[in-house]
């Protein structure tokens, strides 16, 4: 064999490496978005039921609490933007302008709810209302599922990022299509507190 031939052989069998290494971290970027996305149709679902439970609970509530329209307001207000900004992020979750959305709406909703519980304290009856307490309590079973759900995408996307990140796929995830993923992260203090749901 002549030094041609040699050097034509190794010049494909080092493309064919390339090529091989290439398509494997594409399809490993691509199961590890695929389980993000996953992950963060999971937080949707408890969100969607969350968000079927705040008018029932608004409503249960204004039949006592008359004179506390403005904080009833405020939070189907809080509700209606947070329900519009998960629409946006479940469409991509992977977009972080949409996540960074999702994240800012429920705070306002966060809070607007805390607010909401420290106004129901007020009224015994209430608080004693069988109707409002099941809500209460379906409430606080899904904030917890949206916790644990949070965590299994919070997981997912270090993966993600970690995987994206290391070399040699650095290289390659950019111009690949694939984006960073935005963690869904409480960011403040008083946005780290639990609604207080019991009674």
């Amino acid at each position: 064999m002549s030094n041609g031939v040699i050097g034509l052989v190794v010049l494909v069998v080092i493309i064919v490496v390339v090529g091989l290494l290439c398509v494997g971290i594409y399809n490993k970027l691509v199961a590890l978005r695929n389980r993000f996305k996953n992950a963060f149709a999971q937080i949707d679902v408890q969100l969607k039921r969350r968000y079927d439970l705040v008018p029932n609970l608004v409503e249960t509530a204004k039949g006592y609490m008359k004179h506390e329209s403005e904080t009833l307001e405020a939070v189907i207000a809080a509700r209606n933007q947070a329900s519009a900004a998960s629409t946006t992020a479940a469409a991509d979750p992977g977009n972080a302008i949409a996540m960074q959305g999702l994240l800012g709406a429920e705070s306002a909703l966060t809070g607007a709810m805390g607010k909401l519980m420290l106004t129901v304290e007020r009224y015994p009856d209430l608080k004693a209302n069988q109707t409002m307490s099941q809500l209460m309590e379906e409430l606080t079973s899904t904030e917890n599922k949206i916790a644990f759900a949070r965590q299994a995408y919070n997981d997912s996307v270090m993966v993600y990022n970690t995987t994206r990140e290391t070399f040699p796929n650095v290289i390659l995830a950019g111009p690949m299509g694939f984006a960073t993923a935005t963690l869904f992260e409480i960011k403040s203090e008083v946005e780290r507190e639990a609604v207080k749901v019991a009674f």
